[in-house]
């Protein structure tokens, strides 16, 4: 997506270098409509220059921060050795992930979508999200869920949530645990047995989060959970195994939940 309007200054914004001259460069801005830029040759680098082609050359992609706006006379000041490496990177990062979304907007509301519906899908997941690429990984994650709050109609939701799942790789975690269980009753197997399906969640754990309970030796078995972060993979992990000991404890068992598995002396 392009702005139409202008970039503000102190922000970096990602340009294609298309003319130079001796005074400095000019370059052409890739997320604003018809805007272009000036590096003035004592901001290409930093440093006597005594050859600006020996810094810069045309066709090549720069990240730059505004120095000053004037809307009046049509320029925008720019400096590319303000910049420093993790500020570049980051922006490029950035930017290659809008333009992940533009494509992931076309797939939604196809390669017709008017300008009109584009713009307004566009304002309303930078409005709640910062940028539309943040707004597919939430989707992606979330669901439906995520949109709700958003001036999206339902049909919309459906469309990016669809794209959202079968395109955005969503960045997971994995944390382990251990419980003990141990029931003294009789049908003892049986109350340990209840404990793991109430460790799995019965059904309910978030769409988001993948949980699963496996057998270790007995009286061990391991929890892991998956989730797109790691405050909800411990608060996942916490809860399985406090279900877990709810359940062994209501039938007069013992359970207890550990981060590291325990091995026999030798």
């Amino acid at each position: 997506m392009k702005f139409s309007g202008w970039p503000e200054k102190g922000e970096l914004v990602v340009g294609e270098i298309d003319e130079i001259a001796d005074f400095g460069v000019f370059v052409d801005l890739d997320e604003y409509e018809d805007k272009r830029g000036l590096v003035h040759v004592s901001e290409v680098a930093s440093g006597w220059i005594k050859n600006i082609r020996d810094h810069v050359s045309v066709g090549e992609r720069v990240v730059a921060k505004v120095l000053d706006v004037d809307e009046s006379s049509q320029q925008i000041d720019l400096s590319i050795k303000d910049v420093n490496d993790h500020q570049r990177s980051d922006k490029i990062q950035e930017w290659k992930n809008e333009r992940k979304a533009d494509n992931w907007m076309t797939i939604s509301f196809g390669e017709d979508v008017s300008d009109e519906q584009y713009t307004r899908v566009a304002e309303a997941l930078y409005s709640a999200f910062g940028s539309m690429y943040d707004g597919f990984e939430q989707a992606a994650i979330h669901g439906e869920e995520a949109l709700e709050d958003t001036d999206l109609d339902e049909g919309e939701i459906e469309a990016i949530v669809e794209t959202a799942r079968e395109n955005v790789s969503v960045p997971y975690v994995t944390v382990t645990g251990y419980v003990d269980l141990e029931s003294p009753e009789a049908d003892g197997v049986d109350d340990v047995k209840a404990a793991l399906e109430a460790a799995e969640g019965n059904g309910e754990v978030p769409d988001e989060v993948e949980l699963e309970v496996t057998y270790v030796g007995a009286p061990e078995y391991r929890i892991r959970v998956r989730a797109p972060d790691y405050k909800t993979a411990e608060d996942e992990l916490e809860e399985s195994a406090d279900r877990a000991r709810r359940s062994i404890t209501a039938v007069g068992g013992t359970g207890s939940f550990h981060r590291e598995r325990e091995t026999e002396d030798e």
